[in-house]
């Protein structure tokens, strides 16, 4: 794109900021503009497009600040302070500024436009402005030799841009510059080194007066930002006047002058979104930082024009309350906190209680006998059993082997051993009072039984009561005794 197609491209606006129909009818507009005749390529000399450097006005305001520079001593600031010189070269200075940016993007154009007949690449290899003037400079025709020369490319480029120009110059197809437009190439280079070397010191003279005419405003973003917001505002009363919103738009770039890309770039974002105290913060909250920047640098600056607070107490207040805001922002949030569980309602219990009670439960507790099954000896060898048995142990309870069978006896505890109600212990001890019986017998005869029968032969007969129990022992003392031993063993059968 030549540079007569990039300034007709900077008077159309972004179709971001109109409508369609208002896009449309700037076009239109920008189509009836008239172009020059004489191409602009055909310039021979860069001071027919770039005008700045002998303007009176540029060297009465550089002649101005240089004076200022070579003071020893800073004067004092007069009141109000819209009269002030050193406020009204401020002001003039930081316009002034604006303008240089605009120049050397001109003559950025106008050595592209000349310098692509011996290295056409090279426009698409460094896009920053200063970097490829200084790299044209550098080069100049012989881009054979310097360009394979990478400790000479690396003091005016970085080093991934060394490698690739390096590569890059060695295959060009370019052809030689004559000695004519080679000097017109360097008088621009010149001028845009020229142009930004004042540039750089304007910034430093406007930073040394920054303390001085807005220190609120410096504590809070330092004197070099504070320097871009208030030139970009035309001056500290009119930056007072503007609303928060407003300041937090200052810098941004609606056009893009070097024919970049502007997809990747962001909307609504300026001077203050860049700043460091907020480039500094996760991209998630950089945005609300900065309004909430943008609204203490309203409220310093105001305080600024009215020449109060001229230590800056004001400002560190405000940083301090930015830095509480920032530190609140970060925390992790708080940790949730468990619902406990409502007290619950005491209500009046239903079940009886007493002593009559306490013994119900000591007896329906659980006995000394079952606690001693559930517990298990340390150490001891327990008795192989099956699956299907599994459970079925006598835990504590069991002595000696575990395959003997036999239970120890646990201690019987009163308060949980099976009692007998009083209305049974009566009813079984009916039959032994009755009839005189003594209480050592242990057959249950009924007390009207004697040992004397009456019989129709013999009449009256005395009877033995065990002689049956004797016939019946002799009957069963042969086969059917339970002490008798074998009668008879077979003999072994032969092998």
């Amino acid at each position: 794109m030549s540079l007569a197609e990039e300034l007709l491209a900077d008077l159309e606006d972004e179709e971001d900021e109109f409508g369609v129909e208002e896009h449309e009818k700037i076009n239109e507009d920008s189509m009836d503009i008239t172009i020059p005749d004489k191409p602009i390529i055909k310039y021979d000399r860069v001071t027919d497009i770039a005008k700045l450097a002998d303007s009176e006005n540029f060297q009465t305001q550089i002649s101005k600040m240089d004076e200022m520079l070579r003071l020893k001593e800073i004067p004092k600031l007069m009141t109000p302070l819209e009269i002030d010189p050193q406020y009204q070269l401020v002001v003039k200075l930081s316009e002034l500024a604006s303008e240089i940016d605009t120049e050397i993007n001109i003559i950025y154009k106008f050595v592209k436009d000349k310098y692509n007949k011996r290295f056409p690449e090279l426009e698409t290899l460094i896009m920053v402005p200063l970097e490829f003037i200084a790299c044209v400079k550098l080069l100049g025709n012989d881009i054979k030799t310097r360009g394979q020369n990478k400790d000479l490319l690396s003091e005016v480029l970085a080093p991934s841009n060394c490698i690739v120009v390096s590569v890059t110059a060695s295959t060009s197809e370019g052809q030689e510059l004559t000695d004519e437009e080679l000097k017109v190439i360097r008088e621009a280079c010149d001028m845009a080194e020229m142009l930004q070397d004042t540039r750089n010191r304007m910034q430093k003279y406007v930073e040394m007066r920054m303390n001085l005419i807005a220190p609120n405003i410096t504590a809070i973003l330092g004197s070099t930002a504070t320097a871009m917001i208030v030139s970009q505002a035309g001056g500290l009363v009119q930056l007072s006047k503007m609303p928060a919103c407003n300041v937090f738009l200052l810098g941004q770039q609606k056009k893009n002058l070097i024919g970049l890309s502007t997809v990747s770039a962001l909307r609504h974002t300026g001077f203050i979104y860049y700043h460091p105290i907020v480039q500094n913060l996760p991209p998630d909250h950089r945005r609300k930082i900065a309004k909430i920047l943008s609204a203490k640098i309203v409220l310093a600056a105001r305080v600024d024009a009215q020449h109060t607070a001229r230590n800056g107490e004001i400002g560190i207040r405000f940083k301090e309350e930015i830095e509480k805001k920032i530190e609140k922002l970060l925390e992790p949030p708080p940790v949730k906190n468990i619902k406990a569980l409502p007290k619950p309602i005491d209500k009046a219990s239903k079940k009886r209680g007493g002593r009559r009670v306490r013994k119900m439960k000591e007896a329906l507790g659980m006995t000394e006998l079952r606690k001693n099954a559930n517990r298990m000896g340390f150490a001891d060898i327990q008795e192989d059993i099956n699956q299907e048995y599994m459970g079925h142990s006598a835990g504590m309870n069991a002595t000696g082997s575990s395959s003997t069978g036999r239970v120890r006896a646990a201690v019987v505890d009163n308060k949980t051993r099976v009692k007998m109600s009083q209305k049974l212990q009566k009813q079984l001890d009916i039959p032994r009072f009755s009839g005189g019986l003594s209480s050592i017998r242990t057959k249950g005869t009924a007390g009207t039984a004697s040992s004397i029968s009456f019989t129709p032969i013999q009449g009256l007969e005395i009877v033995n009561p065990t002689a049956k129990e004797e016939e019946r022992k002799d009957d069963n003392s042969g086969y059917f005794s339970s002490i008798s031993n074998f009668q008879f063993v077979k003999p072994s059968l032969p092998k």
